[in-house]
């Protein structure tokens, strides 16, 4: 318990600042790369075991990267609503968001308005790597 002059204890799952800053400048910095078809760059940010979870399933790194660098998928655009909302619990961190973008796949246009939540991990080096990312379709607005 902090003495009354202290600075209050953060909530639990709290990070530290630089570790807040890292992970919210990675949201920033992995949109860019996605939205730049940058397979090196996206790739940095993942876990060899990462994986994306969507309303199509389940698709690995491997096949997600292939999917861009064969230019059967890319990104033109890729904007953050919310700012993140960053939790993490020793080794783990939750980063959770509204983005929207917008994709081709197959030469067809594809408009999101999506939740993500990436989870990543503390490695050995001390790096951090998504092994997890999610998608859940933003509600409508009422009315529309």
């Amino acid at each position: 318990m902090a003495d009354s002059g202290d600075r209050p204890e953060p909530p639990p799952g709290t990070p530290d600042d630089a570790t807040h800053a890292w992970l919210a400048s990675a949201v920033d910095e992995w949109a860019a790369a996605i939205v730049g078809n940058d397979v090196t760059r996206i790739a940095a940010f993942m876990a060899d075991e990462w994986v994306i979870v969507s309303g199509s399933g389940i698709t690995d790194r491997d096949t997600f990267l292939a999917l861009v660098a064969s230019g059967d998928l890319t990104h033109s655009a890729m904007r953050t609503v919310t700012p993140p909302r960053i939790r993490v619990h020793g080794d783990t961190a939750v980063v959770t968001a509204r983005i929207t973008n917008t994709a081709h796949y197959g030469g067809d246009r594809f408009d999101a308005d999506e939740w993500t939540t990436d989870v990543f991990v503390r490695r050995r080096d001390g790096d951090w790597r998504c092994v997890l990312s999610h998608l859940t379709p933003a509600a409508a607005p009422e009315g529309s």
